[in-house]
């Protein structure tokens, strides 16, 4: 094994880590529970869902700026270190100003993370001359966190019995200090911004030159030249000029922008419908205890779509186009049959669903050029977050009219409408046949059209 692939496993091995710890929060499937027994009614706790999301909202960018500016290992290390505050506060002194102020840590937690993850691990894989690998890296790394959310849910019945809430928000605490241990073991090398880079361009991985694949891996501003991670306190950009600098480039560069708002599209939907799974499930007709067996098969339905990444780095921009397709009538189908047995079904949409996210994800990574990658890549999370809350919105209204299953049914066409903009897109590419005279009428297209949504 090459000290290249040696160095590249032990990054990914403890991205896997990282996303296994930050999800493994035993207060994950009983807080609801925890504030309806301190007295908060349905209005105070859907009020605590809000005061979380604008949270996440309106700290994504500029934490990715700062990221950007000083040390995304730093990023990564207070992140959880701001979930562990947030349940230390609900443990400790449970009522709604504390719910609340633990909400707005939570939220400051993932936003810190966000974009600083993705962007450390492009650009040290990309230093590795591994850019190529982003896309499984990541996409286990998501098998990772979705294993940590089974892990809680299993702990958290036994350890709710012994000690009740305060013993599983110590468990939880305590799991988001040793993800921000397992953060300080990132690796963080990052060229100034004013260094010119010695690699030549031909000997650094482009998405380009990777032309017929999906999510092929990119050379990035942030070259293979180290220097230590203490160095990034000194960075010359600056926090606001970082910030500037990602959001002109989402701007003036049509590729990323539309690469930002796939990212958006595909992420946020399946992502809103997951917190109403259970209500599709005991719409079924199970018993209330079937419910999370039903919830399993989803669960399991997405640990496949992350572990699928290498095989859907294959696929172009047609191919990525009929994945979502299948999986939103795939969706819609198993909502409206209305019985167990379509959580099949919707098992096998959110499977899809969640390798088309992790597939966008990386090919948004490989579109960036500029230094601030941890900024482009906030500005597609909070494009997710504020999707997300109008997907919320919408399902209400529809769910209220009509039920969970056309509702479920309704938000899979947005899907359908992302698949056919891709599939036109791609023929828009296509070069026209050649002439007649030349003897030969075959178009003269060298191979499939690449994920593209330009």
């Amino acid at each position: 094994m090459t000290p290249t692939s040696t160095r590249a496993r032990r990054l990914a091995g403890t991205l896997y880590a990282y996303a296994f710890l930050t999800d493994l929060v035993l207060l994950y499937p009983v807080y609801a529970l925890l504030f309806a027994d301190t007295g908060l009614s349905i209005a105070q706790i859907s009020s605590l869902f809000v005061i979380w999301s604008l949270t996440g909202i309106v700290l994504e960018v500029p934490s990715g700026a700062w990221a950007d500016a000083t040390s995304r290992r730093r990023m990564l290390c207070l992140a959880p270190l701001c979930t562990a505050a947030g349940f230390a506060l609900w443990t400790l002194a449970p009522s709604y100003p504390a719910f609340a102020v633990g909400f707005v840590l939570w939220g400051a937690g993932g936003a810190l993370a966000s974009g600083a993850t993705e962007a450390l691990v492009f650009d040290e894989l990309d230093r590795l001359g591994a850019a190529d690998r982003y896309a499984r890296v990541i996409g286990r790394a998501r098998t990772a966190g979705t294993v940590g959310v089974l892990g809680a849910i299993v702990l958290a019945s036994p350890v709710l019995g012994l000690g009740g809430y305060p013993a599983v928000g110590a468990a939880s605490v305590i799991a988001c200090l040793l993800a921000a241990g397992v953060a300080s073991r990132f690796p963080e090398h990052r060229r100034r911004p004013a260094e010119p880079d010695p690699a030549p361009a031909a000997a650094r991985p482009a998405a380009a030159a990777a032309g017929d694949t999906a999510v092929a891996g990119s050379a990035s501003a942030d070259g293979p030249t180290d220097r230590a991670p203490d160095d990034t306190e000194a960075d010359e950009l600056g926090w606001w000029q970082e910030l500037r600098a990602g959001v002109a480039e989402a701007r003036r560069d049509r590729a990323v922008r539309a690469a930002v708002l796939l990212v958006a599209a595909v992420t946020a939907v399946w992502g809103a419908l997951d917190e109403y799974t259970p209500l599709l499930a005991r719409d079924t007709g199970v018993a209330l205890t079937t419910v999370p067996l039903l919830l399993l098969i989803v669960t399991v339905g997405q640990i496949a779509g992350g572990l699928l990444a290498p095989v859907g780095e294959r696929l172009r921009s047609c191919g990525y186009a009929v994945l979502l397709a299948c999986s939103a009538l795939a969706l819609a189908l198993g909502a409206l049959l209305g019985k167990p047995a379509g959580f099949l079904l919707v098992a096998v949409a959110f499977c899809g669903l969640q390798l088309a996210s992790v597939l966008a994800e990386a090919r948004l990574q490989a579109r960036i050029s500029g230094p601030a990658r941890a900024t482009v890549t906030s500005l597609a999370g909070m494009g997710t977050d504020l999707t997300i809350i109008a997907v919320y919105v919408g399902y209400g209204l529809v769910a209220t009219m009509a039920g969970n299953a056309v509702a479920f049914a309704v938000a899979a066409v947005p899907y359908l409408l992302v698949a056919a903009v891709l599939i036109n897109s791609a023929r828009d590419r296509r070069p026209p046949a050649r002439s007649r005279s030349t003897g030969d009428s075959r178009a003269s297209v060298p191979g499939p059209a690449r994920l593209d949504a330009s």
